[in-house]
């Protein structure tokens, strides 16, 4: 497929992989975890965000609704989202820039395009592209044509996936991928169930056919405490990723609550707001259990 949908391009980022990268953030993920920190990214349709704090209350998103899905009413900005279409008009004319539509249906080419302006970056760094979401396996075909454009141009190629995606999409893009960034959140399925909203059956069984291929992985876990940052958990995950054999570096990822004005301005509720993330002793004492497996932990940012 020619076109998909994107809701972000990070540039100079240097968390997503080795060096300096490009992370273009594709929109749809099949999983619903609680603590996600790009809500943005969970619809595969582009979607309205509203900054509450930069609308100066003109008025001009009112005359732009073609849908008469805002209104103001005692100087306050009400938005009937049950009658807006994501047209994204109310962004175009917005002088604050209050109102913005996240997701921009782009063509392989376009992508391209922005990801070749930072080459001389990857070049003198190691780095290259890696392809985030949402869940980018969500748009296979666009995901498969957009790592072999890369692929082409000799820019190495990072997928950073959830693990919940057809066995055969893994199977179609692993000759163009260099590193696979595959998260690991929870090992017992009911709870996984709980926080993610999905079974983790398929996800354990998709890494576990990575891990007997020669590609690179790099298992990522987010610690976020009261849900999976348990000394229980962390046994069960270390045992597990130690079967697989070929895995032997993680990434543990402390959880952060930044997200939080992001559901506000979709209008979502962020349900976990009260959960601290961990301290640097905690990630300290979760590493350690990891490496007791003979694993290579690192704590990331």
């Amino acid at each position: 497929m020619d076109t998909g949908i994107i809701f972000d391009f990070k540039k100079f980022s240097i968390h997503d992989g080795p060096g300096i990268r490009t992370t273009v953030f594709l929109k749809g993920c099949p999983l619903n975890c609680v603590w996600c920190h790009n809500p943005e990214g969970i619809s595969p349709y582009p979607e309205i965000h509203f900054w509450e704090s930069r609308c100066i209350a003109c008025g001009d998103c009112v005359e732009a609704c073609p849908n008469e899905a805002i209104a103001f009413v005692e100087g306050l900005r009400v938005w009937q989202r049950d009658q807006c279409t994501r047209c994204g008009a109310c962004g175009v004319v917005c002088p604050a820039e209050a109102v913005q539509l996240v997701g921009k249906t782009m063509t392989v080419s376009e992508v391209i395009a922005e990801i070749e302006k930072d080459v001389v970056c990857y070049d003198q760094s190691g780095g290259g592209v890696t392809f985030s979401g949402g869940e980018p396996l969500a748009q296979p075909e666009f995901l498969k044509s957009s790592l072999q454009a890369c692929k082409e141009r000799y820019i190495h190629t990072a997928v950073d996936t959830s693990g919940l995606a057809s066995p055969e999409h893994f199977r179609q893009i692993l000759p163009f991928t260099d590193l696979f960034l595959f998260d690991i959140k929870l090992i017992d399925e009911k709870r996984h169930i709980e926080y993610t909203g999905v079974s983790n059956k398929l996800i354990h069984s998709n890494l576990r056919e990575l891990a007997q291929t020669d590609t690179n992985i790099s298992v990522r876990i987010p610690i976020i405490p009261s849900i999976n940052a348990d000394a229980e958990n962390i046994r069960q995950t270390g045992a597990y990723l130690a079967s697989l054999g070929s895995i032997r570096h993680i990434d543990i990822l402390p959880y952060h609550n930044i997200a939080s004005d992001k559901y506000r301005r979709s209008g979502s509720e962020y349900t976990i707001a009260e959960i601290q993330p961990p301290s640097a002793e905690q990630m300290g004492q979760i590493a350690r259990q990891l490496e007791s497996y003979g694993l290579c932990v690192t704590i990331g940012g």
